[in-house]
């Protein structure tokens, strides 16, 4: 007997992503699993009685987005948090914040998201007392685009207990003023996470990236809570055309909730999280956590198969680290968190273990220093097929280029980050790197010419989640001077790392990333022809229909 199939889209320019069968018109849905994808004369006739007929009117239809970096509780806490995004110069900074606390008395601290390294001006870096000016009575933190910087008013200082500084670790800082307190700054989470905490949320969303541990004790209450906001997130994911993302933070906590929410409702979006390894951790966290960690969580639909690491912070910060000096500042080339010995020792270990790892590496000596481990893993254990990643990579030395290729690393990169792009001021990051290493900054071209494998995704809540929004910008990127290399990809080479590449780092090819027969079912309608579309009006499409697993997870209003 012929299958049949319970929903069909039709009247489509299919973009199977598939190099075998690259373009359709219409495809067939059975199940979780795609059936057919052909012709509208082939496929048509495929429909069951009752079936789900779709016109997609001519439109794209892609796999669903594949999100390859983002932070899935930090960003669903952020949805309901002030977005400072676009915001510039004192006055439109003091409307906005002093518009939110009026609409919310009664939280313990006020947070914002996406204030800008130069919100003030280029010139005045913010402070305190700035946000003294705009909210003295309550405390108040806002973040960095990147979160790895943080601004708090003086009485979130004080009940923080950190006014007059503290021992935050090595790659952390409490900025300290010439009067002997603290200026408000606050470098990476050890230094942020004392204000942070005092959040709605006891800033439990930031625990996976922050220690890479769990929440000592939380009220039925309390996760109640947390797993309505990262519901919320979930489904503001599949709004955007997503049905699978990689997290980049893990902790036990997160994945218990996620699969509450498989358990009861069924998870609107596959999830991959990682155990999340620090620097005062012991090795053997990688067999008793991780290794434990990836058998306990291993469906399609949420997995633990892989560990997170941070080898550096971010360069507006001064925490990323450089081969050579950074520009404006002789004599720092930043700190890495781990030293090479330890990371080697790392790398080594959850290769023996067959746990791929992902670094982020903003700086070309931070990335230097994770090929380096990469490649001693090798050394020690022999060449296989690892798949392990370096994130973000804005700044590549040219010597370590060809590296990604010769050891089988992944470029994961984010189209929304270079400086000039989706929002984001020059300075003071073209100062701080200095011209000479501009050439090499978010070189997404020069790594693929080189053979590299190339992932994208947002970083969210660092940058706006919506893959076309990000796409757009990976298409419209303009180099900061006439002599610089164009660094953008072709549309096709852009769709596949949000799409086909995406599911291959995760070791999911066989069946995920493509439109073909046989293939979970996860699909993103369009709303007109990405083709045909302009770059600069490809952040203007939307999604009209969303698939994940076989079941519509959005539909457009």
């Amino acid at each position: 007997m012929t299958a049949t199939a319970d929903l069909i889209i039709h009247n489509a320019c299919i973009l199977t992503m598939d190099d075998e069968s690259p373009r359709a018109e219409a495809i067939a849905i059975a199940g979780n699993r795609i059936l057919a994808v052909g012709s509208d004369a082939g496929i048509l006739p495929l429909a069951k009685a009752g079936a789900r007929i779709v016109d997609a009117g001519g439109a794209t239809v892609l796999p669903g987005f594949n999100e390859a970096h983002m932070h899935i509780f930090g960003g669903s806490v952020g949805l309901g948090e002030l977005s400072l995004f676009k915001v510039q110069g004192f006055e439109a900074l003091k409307n906005a914040i002093q518009t939110y606390a009026a609409a919310n008395p009664d939280l313990p601290l006020l947070v914002a998201q996406y204030a800008d390294y130069t919100v003030i001006s280029e010139e005045e870096r913010v402070t305190r007392h700035h946000l003294d000016r705009i909210v003295p009575d309550r405390p108040f933190l806002m973040f960095s685009p990147d979160h790895h910087t943080a601004w708090a008013n003086t009485i979130a200082l004080e009940k923080a207990g950190i006014l007059h500084g503290r021992d935050v670790g090595v790659g952390n800082e409490i900025v300290m003023g010439e009067d002997g307190l603290a200026t408000g700054e606050l470098r990476e989470t050890n230094a942020i996470r004392p204000v942070s905490s005092m959040s709605a949320t006891g800033g439990r969303e930031g625990l996976g990236v922050g220690t890479g541990g769990d929440p000592e004790h939380v009220t039925p209450e309390e996760r109640a809570g947390d797993i309505a906001v990262i519901k919320r997130g979930l489904a503001y994911c599949a709004s955007l055309g997503i049905t699978s993302f990689q997290n980049m933070d893990g902790s036990l906590y997160q994945l218990e909730m996620l699969q509450e929410i498989e358990d009861t409702e069924g998870l609107p979006v596959r999830v991959r999280m990682p155990f999340h390894m620090k620097n005062f951790m012991p090795l053997s966290h990688l067999e008793e956590k991780a290794a434990v960690w990836r058998e306990r969580f291993d469906t399609d639909k949420l997995r633990c198969n892989f560990v997170k690491m941070f080898m550096d912070g971010v360069t507006e910060g001064e925490t990323a680290v450089f081969v050579d000096d950074y520009s404006h500042k002789p004599g720092w080339k930043g700190e890495p968190l781990f030293s090479a010995g330890h990371f080697n020792s790392i790398a080594v270990e959850a290769d023996r273990l067959g746990l791929p790892v992902a670094v982020h590496a903003i700086g070309d000596g931070a990335v230097r220093m994770v090929l380096d481990g990469y490649e001693a893993a090798i050394e020690a254990n022999g060449k296989r097929d690892s798949r392990n990643r370096i994130e973000h990579i804005e700044v590549v030395h040219p010597d370590d280029i060809p590296r990604f290729a010769r050891l089988g690393t992944v470029a994961s990169m984010q189209p929304t980050h270079p400086p000039g792009s989706a929002g984001l001021p020059l300075e003071p990051y073209l100062t701080y790197i200095g011209r000479e290493r501009w050439p090499y900054a978010f070189a997404w071209k020069a790594l693929v010419d080189a053979g590299a494998k190339i992932v994208f995704a947002t970083d969210w809540p660092v940058s706006p989640l919506a893959p076309l929004s990000c796409i757009g910008d990976a298409m419209t990127r303009k180099p900061w001077a006439e002599d610089m290399p164009d660094h953008r990809l072709s549309l096709m080479e852009t769709l596949a790392a949000y799409t086909r590449t995406s599911a291959w780092v995760e070791f999911m090819e066989d069946r995920k990333g493509k439109l073909k027969e046989g293939f979970l079912a996860d699909i993103v309608v369009l709303s007109g022809d990405i083709e045909a579309c302009p770059a600069t009006e490809i952040a203007a499409l939307k999604p009209v229909a969303t698939i994940c697993d076989g079941r519509i997870t959005y539909e457009a209003p």
